[in-house]
């Protein structure tokens, strides 16, 4: 019988990978704690019904790319593994009626996600995105507020080679203008279009912007610009947002053709682009979606947001540098009964005051334990043996200078201060 593997377009994240998505998500905590964020957690499962009216029945991802499943019971009910995390938040605000209670929330999530797609290099049908919501205000500052900690967050990791694209797809009534406009554009070279976009043509036709096939792409290049059937105050708010981005400094190009894939986007729409990683190529996106909150039975609540997908940020990060190793204190070798247990209380008093401690569990030779000593990059070793055992003691040694002494383990945890500072010193 051959073994168990995981599911095909799900992945283990191996403990060398890991320390890539802690560093993210420290990374990430700190500069939305500092910018006022609060972190919400929702079900990974929400009833169906929430994403066909939040994201749209006629995106692909309601139509072709969900997990959906019936309930146990007399009465089952439709439920769906969340395909995005924007309308699961939305869904938590309306119920627990956060509007009433704080206001304006600053909210943020981490997770995974699951759609049914094709799975390649940067893209699982189990995948995690990181992602922020405002709700509460229609004030263009929100707006620039959230692309500002999204390039913060990707600046501080030290990616590089990232563009940022940014379009307006206007209100509901401008959509619709434009909507018309594209159909009556595109209707004569239906033929021409691939398979997925004939389809949209008449079901989303502003999804055609987005394919990837180059005839259907060559078409598209001369359709009509949503840029030019915006309303004057749609047009004024875009042009709000760019005077924010600039005044922050912060790069930025117009795509007329960028239009997102989920329909509840109003006003801006943005993504951040790595040329490192070919079809794949998305990092963050995002945008305001001001109707959502009332579609799902909530109050008329403007609101704005993003997501990056995680699993194509620690890709880049592994083109750049070494996974970050967490610093280690001390690795601790112990030979003999009587050392070996002095040595498991010693390291557990060691954590509980505060050192990283790793206790070599082999029970081998001294000098296989003094290998692995070597490569766990700890700052000291140290070593018990049946005499320290007798005696009380334990040697310490500096791994950098081999320099080493014998100190009774009393003295050594009744120094914690001093010991720390020297391990500040010699790392």
């Amino acid at each position: 019988m051959g073994s168990i593997q995981a599911i095909r377009g799900t992945r283990d994240i191996l403990p060398e990978e890991v320390g890539y998505w802690q560093w993210v998500e420290s990374i990430a905590r700190d500069i939305l704690s500092r910018a006022a964020y609060q972190e919400i957690r929702t079900p990974i499962f929400e009833l169906t019904t929430l994403f066909e009216r939040g994201i749209g029945e006629t995106t692909d991802v309601v139509g072709k790319e969900m997990y959906t499943f019936k309930s146990r019971g007399e009465n089952p009910y439709s439920m769906t593994l969340r395909p995005e995390g924007t309308a699961g938040v939305v869904r938590s605000y309306i119920e627990h009626a956060l509007d009433v209670k704080s206001g304006i929330q600053r909210l943020w999530y981490l997770g995974p996600m699951f759609r049914y797609e094709a799975p390649q290099k940067g893209r699982q049908r189990q995948f995690h995105q990181l992602g922020v919501e405002v709700l509460g205000t229609a004030d263009s500052r929100a707006d620039a507020e959230v692309i500002a900690i999204a390039t913060d967050i990707l600046q501080t990791l030290g990616l590089k080679n990232l563009r940022m694209d940014i379009n307006s797809v206007g209100n509901p009534e401008d959509r619709q203008r434009y909507r018309q406009a594209l159909v009556d554009y595109l209707t004569p070279y239906k033929e021409e279009l691939d398979p997925d976009s004939q389809v949209r043509l008449s079901r989303n036709p502003l999804r055609i912007l987005d394919s990837k096939d180059r005839e259907t792409q060559a078409i598209v290049q001369n359709a009509p610009s949503i840029l030019d059937y915006l309303s004057a105050d749609s047009g004024r708010y875009f042009e709000q947002i760019q005077a924010r981005l600039d005044d922050l400094g912060i790069a930025y190009q117009l795509n007329p053709r960028l239009v997102r894939g989920l329909d509840y986007y109003t006003h801006i729409a943005f993504e951040i682009i790595s040329d490192d990683l070919g079809a794949q190529a998305t990092v963050c996106g995002g945008g305001r979606y001001d109707g959502l909150v009332a579609e799902l039975g909530g109050p008329k609540t403007p609101a704005v947001g993003w997501a990056m997908g995680l699993e194509r940020l620690i890709i880049l990060l592994q083109q750049l540098q070494e996974a970050p190793v967490p610093a280690l204190d001390f690795y601790v070798v112990s030979r003999g009964e009587k050392a070996e247990s002095q040595a498991l209380q010693l390291a557990q008093k060691l954590r509980q005051a505060g050192f990283s401690v790793d206790l070599d569990l082999s029970g081998s030779a001294f000098k296989k334990q003094f290998a692995r000593a070597d490569r766990s990059g700890a700052v000291a070793c140290l070593v018990l043996g049946e005499e320290e055992a007798e005696n009380q003691t334990v040697k310490l040694k500096w791994m950098a200078s081999k320099e080493q002494s014998a100190i009774a383990q009393s003295e050594l945890l009744g120094t914690i201060e001093e010991l720390r500072q020297q391990i500040k010193v010699k790392r």
